[in-house]
């Protein structure tokens, strides 16, 4: 499986919400830089992200574009979220089941067919606007 096999299966299962087939293609080291807060390193932390995330939000990625280099080791990927706030993420404002369309782009790292790195970019400003607007 290429690189660009491992993340579109990734990115599918992340829309299909198969978390356990979407944790299975990254790697127990997983290194994990969110737009916000720390880098996680490790499966652990990383799970516990994305239970996190479904909790609060329902999204599903469309206008996927992905792209890997000639070494097929380091792939991007650039998206549109389209999401539903579900339940109050921290500090955030407030969710009201308010609905979102946000483009984001991500950039990943991939060895022997498992994810070892995952950066994701989106503007959380836009992203604020679009619920508070959207009561």
């Amino acid at each position: 499986m290429t690189s660009l096999d491992t993340v579109a299966a990734y990115y599918n299962a992340f829309n299909k919400k198969d978390w356990d087939t979407m944790l299975s293609l990254v790697h127990d080291d997983i290194q994990h830089d969110s737009n916000q807060g720390a880098t996680r390193v490790g499966k652990d932390l990383f799970s516990q992200f994305v239970q996190h995330m479904d909790d609060c939000y329902d999204e599903t990625l469309t206008d996927m574009v992905i792209m890997t280099e000639p070494t097929d080791r380091r792939v991007a990927c650039e998206f549109v979220v389209n999401g539903v706030y579900k339940s109050t993420d921290g500090d955030l404002p407030p969710a009201t089941g308010q609905t979102y369309v946000l483009p984001a782009g991500a950039f990943l790292e991939v060895a022997d067919g498992q994810i070892i790195r995952i950066t994701t970019y989106y503007n959380l400003p836009l992203w604020e606007s679009l619920v508070l607007s959207n009561k």
